[in-house]
């Protein structure tokens, strides 16, 4: 028979056990409930926080440039009046302008300082081995003699990045001397956002990367760096499954994905020309900030359901012991968590240094697609403005003035029409018909074979042109559809150089739509596939660089047709341009 002050304690013990489930229950849920709760108004307040910091850096960064932009931009307005610069470019006597600017430079503090002379010759220069270096074809010497006010410019270096330069025409009289050029250098301020653990770049208003803290993503487009998606490695993968599991507790989740890492995106705008700044803040940052907060009331809960256990099972000593094992399990689970956190901390570490290292090795090499375009696109004027010097130059020794006239006046069209190229060069990414008007082909393609006279006399070449009685009109931009004729007969007539009895063929039709077909005889076209990508040449080198056909294929296709090639059975290329004609109600209003 049992004692009875045993078995009243083993009724108390069984009548307490409900409570102490109830009561375990409800502390188990209570914990559940202030992490979930805890975990979302931390990542919303953490994450906020992490954007208003970044906010208030790119805010820091975008004055710093804006600072430097405005400092540089008054240099060459302040030289373009120096007494000394003006009367070296007006006698010529250059032995004191070096100095002059290397004392300025030192006085004001930029990058650097060029002094040109008309001809685009480097009369004057802080750097004294660009001394005699010529820069009649850049942009900022072009842009500065058709303004009176300072231009700011820039350019896509081939070894990567980018040279930024305010420049000013120097006057004297109503006449222009010469022009200062005043680099900014905006380089080291990259060079400085590079040691911080945010990605930052600064875009165009065109949305091309122009600063990047990622040297690979210079020249880049915003969209296409955004869409950069590296396949991480396994740990990679495992860390951000680890960190999706808490991420999904929260309503913030990341912005975009880099490299298969999750990044908080922030951008600014940049009171310049259009500019924006983006960065990107790694949101391991939030989640570890989160975690460990986490961590520490997770902490707290098993200490408190420790303690909870051991006041409530006094009575049974073997439920205390239980209760300490558990309790001894969660402090080493707890310790064990915070060593993992520790280890996954010095990995990611090793990961970011790792990466940052490879990407500081790698070095961007592309050319300058504005730069190979204008030497591409003025190689014809120029070619034709040589040969009509070489004739005029002969009528003049021969007392035949009025005709050396004649070739002096077209080579005054040829250099308007070399300025009108240049400001269409970038409405070739441009889509839309700003300029577009009804045109002619039958007098566009007259036109584009009166600019290659001089190419076609040089050379024995047969042309056949089948052209309909009426008129073929289509809404074009009348300069653009000649740049395309000319590189369609260039083409042509390259193709034929080898030929014994070389013939081109030029056949207009028009139906539903207008179509222009050039066919050769000459060798034909090895690589249709990749014809009409950017520097694609079967050229030798000096000769081309292989974006006549690319800009041509662009040009049609904004002009809302399509240029196409094959090979000829008898030989030789085929070219053909679709246009859609002008409806007859305009014909009508025209």
């Amino acid at each position: 028979m049992a004692n009875p002050e045993t078995a009243s304690k083993l009724d108390r013990i069984q009548r307490t056990s409900p409570w102490l489930k109830l009561a375990v229950a409800g502390l188990v849920f209570v914990a559940i409930g202030v992490v979930l709760v805890t975990n979302r108004f931390l990542s919303d307040r953490f994450t906020e926080t992490t954007r208003n910091k970044a906010e208030l850096r790119l805010a820091l960064y975008s004055g710093n440039m804006i600072s430097e932009l405005q400092r540089t931009s008054v240099v060459p307005l302040l030289l373009s009046r120096d007494p000394v610069i003006s009367q070296a470019l007006s006698k010529g006597d250059y032995s004191q302008t070096t100095e002059r600017l290397i004392q300025v430079q030192a006085d004001i503090g930029v990058a650097s300082i060029l002094l040109l002379d008309n001809t685009g010759r480097t009369v004057g220069a802080t750097n004294r081995n660009l001394l005699g270096t010529i820069y009649h074809g850049q942009n900022f010497f072009i842009d500065a003699q058709r303004s009176t006010d300072t231009v700011f410019s820039s350019s896509e270096l081939p070894g990567g990045g980018y040279d930024f330069t305010y420049s000013q025409v120097i006057m004297a009289d109503g006449k222009s001397l010469g022009v200062i050029v005043v680099a900014v250098d905006l380089m080291k301020y990259e060079r400085a956002w590079a040691g911080l653990q945010d990605v930052v770049l600064v875009a165009s208003s065109e949305g091309t990367v122009i600063l990047a803290t990622e040297p690979r993503w210079r020249g880049m487009l915003l969209d296409d760096v955004i869409a950069i998606q590296d396949d991480p490695s396994s740990l990679d993968r495992a860390l951000n499954q680890a960190l999706n599991v808490t991420t999904d507790w929260t309503r913030n989740k990341p912005d975009t994905y880099l490299k298969g890492v999750a990044f908080l995106r922030t951008d600014a705008r940049v009171p310049f020309r259009g500019w924006r700044m983006v960065s990107f803040t790694a949101y391991d940052s939030v989640r570890e900030r989160v975690n460990g907060i986490l961590a520490l009331e997770i902490m707290g809960f098993a200490m408190l359901t420790a303690l909870t256990f051991y006041l409530l099972s006094r009575r049974a000593w073997s439920q205390t012991l239980s209760f300490r094992r558990e309790s001894a399990e969660l402090r080493q689970l707890n310790a064990r968590l915070q060593r993992e956190i520790a280890e996954r901390e010095k990995v990611q570490k090793d990961l970011a240094v790792a990466e940052l290292t490879l990407a500081q090795s790698s070095k961007l090499a592309a050319l300058g697609e504005m730069s190979a375009a204008v030497s591409h696109e003025l190689n014809q004027p120029l070619a034709a403005m040589k040969t009509y010097l070489a004739g005029a130059r002969l009528l003049l020794q021969r007392k035949r003035s009025d005709e050396a006239l004649s070739s002096f006046q077209r080579i005054d069209d040829l250099i308007d029409r070399m300025g009108a190229i240049t400001r269409q060069l970038k409405s070739y990414a441009r889509k839309g018909g700003d300029a577009f008007e009804p045109v002619d082909l039958r007098l566009c393609l007259s036109s584009a074979l009166a600019m290659m006279e001089p190419q076609l006399k040089l050379r024995v070449v047969k042309i056949s042109r089948t052209l309909p009685r009426q008129p073929v009109m289509v809404m074009a931009d009348r300069l653009r559809l000649e740049q395309v004729l000319i590189n369609l007969l260039r083409n042509a007539l390259d193709a034929t150089k080898d030929s014994a009895q070389p013939q081109i063929d030029l056949i207009l039709s028009a139906g539903d739509t207008a179509t222009l077909t050039v066919r050769d005889n000459g060798h034909g076209i090895e690589d249709l596939d990749n014809l009409f990508e950017p520097f694609y040449t079967t050229k030798t080198a000096g000769e081309g660089v292989g974006l006549g056909l690319a800009i041509s294929s662009g040009i049609v296709t904004d002009l809302g047709g399509r240029l196409t090639a094959r090979n000829s059975e008898q030989g030789g290329a085929v070219f053909e341009m679709q246009l859609p004609i002008i409806g007859e109600d305009v014909k009508a209003a025209e």
